[in-house]
């Protein structure tokens, strides 16, 4: 699933092309691409035709356009999406699911995702207590900023770690706590700041939390910086180009593959139905 660097590519790309335009037409080709836009697919057009888009942002790993109209179209990529920008005239790409056109740019954003697990959806943007707007659509409102974010707050967050009784590779997936930062980059994290994924957190040091932060941020930019990372076709930015800071992995993905640091192979072990990638040596497995 794409994370924080994917989708802030993304983002900037569709920055360049939709800011100041206006949707001209609107086509939901398959209505599970609006799933989460519960009035439906003809209510989701009529909310977005016409509109002018002021301009693009992101939480952890949603990106939205902000509408002249006080909503934002919110977009979630899930494990295949894609946002692409292309001419109209450009044969369709097999798995297009909406196509939303541009004027007077003479280009359209199609949402493309092969799985389906990507959604897209109108939703307004929420205030805060005193009636200001914060610019964040209502149904991501629970979701932390990321440590990218100058709103995020370091202190509260290892505060958070310090009082949680989880492990510390779960605090780092918990978009509640932190966003943006899944399964990649978490490892890899972890792999530069030599903490095992099980380590406890109420056992970490304020300055290994501080490390640890740092860490996830130079993994970040770094990818960023990279084009993000793509292990296949599925996630390309709005151009159809593909990231490669997969290039640039420490840990995650190889397995069995000599540590940069010390030589010991890599090792990957079962983690939340997925995988975590780790070295046994430089990471020590806390005791049970």
């Amino acid at each position: 699933m794409p994370e924080l660097p994917e989708v802030e590519v993304v983002r900037a790309g569709l920055e360049h092309w939709v800011r100041g335009r206006t949707v001209d037409a609107v086509a939901v080709l398959h209505p599970r691409s609006v799933r989460r836009h519960a009035a439906g697919a003809e209510d989701f057009s009529m909310r977005l035709e016409k509109r002018t888009i002021t301009g693009t942002r992101r939480r952890g790993k949603y990106l939205w356009l902000e509408l002249d109209s006080g909503d934002a179209l919110l977009a979630h990529l899930g494990m295949s999406g894609q946002l692409l920008v292309q001419p109209p005239d450009r044969d369709a790409e097999r798995h297009q699911r909406v196509r939303i056109g541009l004027g007077p740019a003479e280009r359209e954003v199609r949402f493309v995702d092969q799985r389906t697990f990507g959604h897209l959806m109108i939703d307004p943007l929420i205030d805060d207590a005193r009636g200001t707007s914060t610019g964040v659509p209502s149904v991501i409102g629970h979701i932390a900023p990321d440590p990218l974010d100058p709103a995020f707050d370091d202190e509260a967050f290892s505060a958070l770690l310090r009082r949680k009784r989880t492990e510390v590779k779960r605090a780092l997936l918990d978009q509640s706590a932190i966003s943006g930062v899944g399964n990649i980059y978490a490892d890899e994290a972890l792999w530069r700041a030599r903490l095992h994924w099980a380590r406890p957190t109420a056992n970490l040091r304020r300055p290994q939390i501080s490390g640890l932060l740092e860490h996830v941020r130079d993994v970040l930019r770094e990818a960023l910086a990279a084009g993000g990372t793509s292990f296949d076709s599925l996630y390309v930015n709005v151009n159809g180009e593909s990231g490669y800071f997969e290039r640039g992995l420490k840990a995650y993905g190889r397995h069995g593959s000599p540590c940069e640091r010390c030589g010991t192979p890599i090792r990957r072990e079962a983690f939340m139905n997925r995988s975590s990638y780790s070295c046994p040596r430089c990471q020590r497995a806390p005791r049970r």
